[in-house]
């Protein structure tokens, strides 16, 4: 136990080790030890617009002070903006939003309209995939995190995944017949025809490894929802908002699905909320059937304002274009941080979000936390399954960012070769 009144997530409360934040600017934090951190994460992965932005701040300010209070029917300019913002940004089609507190919840409701558009109970994702902590998204998810909390909502079945590094259908990707895609459509007719609502996909499953799929995965995967009217979600928590260079990840391959997620960069951390965009050919049910979902603070008028400003700032600063542009840059770097490094290695990236899977003892792990705290590095290291995840905020500018990931090459040069320091174990503080 620690000396906190609280519960640390995702871990043993033994085994935490605490730090304070204090503040930040642009792509750095700061600690109350004084250290100033470089981060390639973005805390929680959710920190797109960088630390210390104040016209977001600024916003949450204005309209604390003008409407901080509300209920799910009322109607206010942040609402309406953030909607039709969320539209444009979506694509043509789309019509209705539905706002949630998380992409947990985003996923849940996305399951509930599922549910009720097409009158089916099935649900299909992938193993290597990560939807939420809440019930029915931790049934949807395929990693570590279920398996301890089962028996998860009825009706979720589990399909391999696009892990073209490690195929788990043994094949290679310059002459394979993208099994990983075409198990999905040969599942949907195996669990009865005309019995799944829906199929949920991380356009890139982020914090399983960054697994990018080959160009035609999406479309084979769309044409094969299509088919059997199960409707395709897409999962942007993690990858929306700039993430891969584009505005939502699926956009990289021309394939429009029925229900989008995203939560995380929506308000960058500044605010909480998620949100479900549904396109029109699902939301017209809804037109004399009720919609069957709620929260009491459904598009909370401070968190709508903090979106907006947000949205804003990815605008203004370009910050889309700008992830495009220093994708290849990350990808560059790591590509030659794995050259240097003893053992086999693989590199996986979309814009600025990338991998370093490794095939390293837990030792050298361990080695490699300690070589990142003392370097003030924060990034995402998972040494039980031999990966380093980099997702640093869009903000960041090329200069911090090649710095940092040579900084993180020598770290890694010096742990995998057996020559770091023992004294820590994680890769910076992890919220």
């Amino acid at each position: 136990m620690t000396e906190y009144p609280f519960f640390f997530t995702w871990t043993a409360q033994s085994a935490v080790k605490p730090f304070e934040l204090t503040g930040g600017q642009g792509a750095w934090f700061t600690t109350s030890d004084g250290g100033r951190w470089l981060d390639l994460g973005a805390l929680a992965y959710q920190v797109n617009a960088g630390h210390g932005e104040r016209r977001i701040t600024d916003a949450i300010t204005r309209q604390a002070d003008e409407l901080a209070l509300s209920m799910a029917n009322a109607v206010y300019p942040a609402k309406v903006e953030l909607a039709e913002r969320l539209l444009a940004m979506a694509g043509p089609g789309f019509s209705k939003v539905f706002f949630t507190l998380s992409g947990a919840e985003a996923n849940e409701n996305a399951i509930k309209i599922a549910r009720q558009v097409t009158g089916r109970m099935k649900l299909l994702s992938r193993y290597r995939s990560y939807h939420g902590a809440s019930m029915g998204a931790l049934s949807l998810t395929g990693d570590w995190r279920r398996p301890p909390l089962e028996p998860g909502i009825p009706g979720v079945v589990h399909v391999h995944d696009c892990y073209c590094d490690r195929c788990p259908f043994g094949q290679e990707l310059a002459t394979c017949k993208r099994e990983c895609a075409t198990t999905i459509g040969q599942t949907l007719a195996l669990e009865g025809a005309r019995s799944i609502a829906a199929v949920f996909l991380e356009p890139v499953p982020g914090a399983n490894g960054v697994l990018v799929p080959p160009d035609d995965y999406w479309p084979i995967v769309r044409e094969a929802c299509t088919a059997d009217g199960a409707l395709l979600v897409a999962d942007e928590v993690l990858t929306g908002f700039g993430r891969t260079g584009k505005p939502f990840g699926f956009q990289h391959w021309n394939v429009v699905p029925d229900i989008i997620t995203c939560a995380k960069g929506l308000a960058s951390g500044y605010a909480t909320i998620g949100a479900v965009i549904v396109h029109e050919r699902v939301a017209r049910h809804f037109d004399a059937n009720v919609l069957a979902c709620g929260l009491t603070y459904y598009a909370h008028p401070i968190a709508c304002a903090a979106a907006v400003a947000t949205m804003k700032v990815y605008e203004e600063d370009g910050m889309y274009d700008h992830a495009a542009r220093l994708g290849p840059v990350l990808r560059r770097e790591l590509d030659a941080c794995a050259r240097r490094l003893p053992a086999k290695s693989y590199v996986r990236s979309l814009g600025l979000l990338a991998a370093l899977e490794v095939e390293a003892p837990a030792d050298a792990w361990t080695r490699l936390g300690a070589e990142l705290s003392r370097r003030k590095l924060s990034l995402h290291v998972d040494g039980k399954r031999g990966t380093a995840i980099f997702a640093p905020p869009l903000c960041i500018g090329e200069e911090e960012l090649v710095t940092g990931m040579r900084s993180f090459a020598d770290g890694a040069v010096a742990a995998f070769a057996g020559r770091g320091s023992k004294d820590a174990a994680s890769g910076g503080p992890e919220p």
